[in-house]
């Protein structure tokens, strides 16, 4: 029998925040259009704080937008372009949706929901980042529309996964955060290094060395 939020004990409600705030981080449209949609046809309660969410009005404009950034996100150079001007809005909303799961019955656990759903937000959107922009230095588009299709499956699939099996959902989300912070120190390290030979400067000293 499928689990319902009216029946979810903590750690359910917790798994679906965090996946709120990491899937936030990766595809913030697909993410309130999927969750939306759920909540509109009946295949999973909302919160009172995510009800917002299933409005026909904001589904269709969640659509529209989900649909753009399914587009954009398959662009070379748009994609990173895209993904510069939401970082200042994919955390906040990953934030907000997190605090969503628990905005109607505890503000305690929103603060908290709300806290860990941004830095999970952070976290995704970082790594999607930089690997993106690290993948744009290929002449092949191929490799950034792979990327961009598992970033498709992957919002849904967390989304899932929090609500019928938030058992398997954790061990999962600890080690895709490993994951991200790996490719965040890495490719940033090698953006950085492309960056400074393109532009003539010498390669930056390793980290410790002596003045």
């Amino acid at each position: 029998m499928t689990p319902t939020l009216t029946n979810l004990d903590l750690a359910q409600l917790a798994a679906l925040a965090a996946a709120l705030g990491w899937a936030s981080g990766l595809r913030l449209y697909a993410v309130v259009f999927i969750t939306g949609a759920a909540g509109y046809l009946g295949w999973l309660p909302l919160p009172e704080g995510l009800k917002l969410l299933q409005h026909p009005v904001v589904l269709i404009a969640s659509f529209a937008m989900f649909v753009v950034e399914f587009i954009a996100d398959k662009v070379p150079g748009l994609d990173t372009l895209w993904d510069t001007v939401h970082t200042f809005i994919r955390i906040p909303a990953g934030a907000a949706l997190a605090a969503g799961v628990f905005g109607g019955d505890s503000t305690v656990w929103a603060l908290v929901a709300a806290l860990a759903g941004g830095t999970l937000a952070a976290t995704s959107h970082a790594a999607k980042a930089t690997t993106r922009a690290a993948a744009n230095t290929s002449p092949e588009p191929f490799s950034n529309i792979a990327l961009s299709l598992a970033g498709d499956a992957i919002v849904p699939a967390s989304l899932w996964l929090a609500v019928e099996h938030p058992m398997i959902f954790w061990p999962a989300l600890g080690i895709a955060v490993i994951v991200a912070v790996v490719l965040i120190v890495v490719l940033f390290r090698f953006l950085r290094a492309l960056w400074r030979r393109l532009a003539g400067m010498p390669p930056a000293p390793p980290t410790g060395a002596a003045a």
